[in-house]
């Protein structure tokens, strides 16, 4: 089955999912393929729904050429009939959205954003940045930059 459909998902959607979403995005635009593929992020948890990225993500995108503007939404149980592939950025996130998994073979599309980063930065998932300082959003933004890299690069070898 070809992936083409893929959600990033993290706690809020307004930091490292929201960004992936766009980091990849640009990426396929970059290559000519924008059209082959449905991107979109979505959070575990739903308090920020509706709200743009946090202000000091965009900040740090902005630095980079990117412009982060996806809305916050929470997960729902048909993101597993919706997309291929469902990337969580922590344990935490993959382990609260797996629980809406309604079969094992949708389950079976969640897999973790860490597992496309093979530098690690130190990690073995994507830290949040949301209590952290500048440094905690250029350090996200360096290992999404990466891990959508390598991810096209394997959507693209299949």
């Amino acid at each position: 089955m070809k992936i083409n459909k893929i959600c990033f998902v993290c706690l809020g959607n307004i930091c490292r999912s929201s960004a992936a979403d766009e980091i990849f995005r640009q990426l396929t635009i970059r290559k000519g393929t924008e059209e082959e593929f449905t991107i979109d992020s979505a959070g575990t948890y739903g308090g920020h729904a509706g709200e743009l990225p946090d202000p000091r993500m965009r900040a740090a995108g902005k630095k980079r050429g990117y412009n982060f503007t996806h809305r916050s939404r929470r997960v729902r149980p048909d993101d597993f009939n919706n997309f291929d592939l469902l990337l969580a950025m922590d344990d935490s996130v993959y382990e609260s959205h797996s629980r809406l998994a309604p079969s094992v073979e949708a389950l079976q599309k969640l897999e973790r954003m860490a597992d496309y980063i093979p530098s690690h930065f130190g990690y073995d998932y994507v830290p949040d940045p949301y209590y952290e300082g500048a440094d905690g959003f250029e350090l996200v933004l360096d290992m999404l930059e990466e891990g959508c890299e390598v991810l096209y690069e394997s959507l693209e070898r299949e």
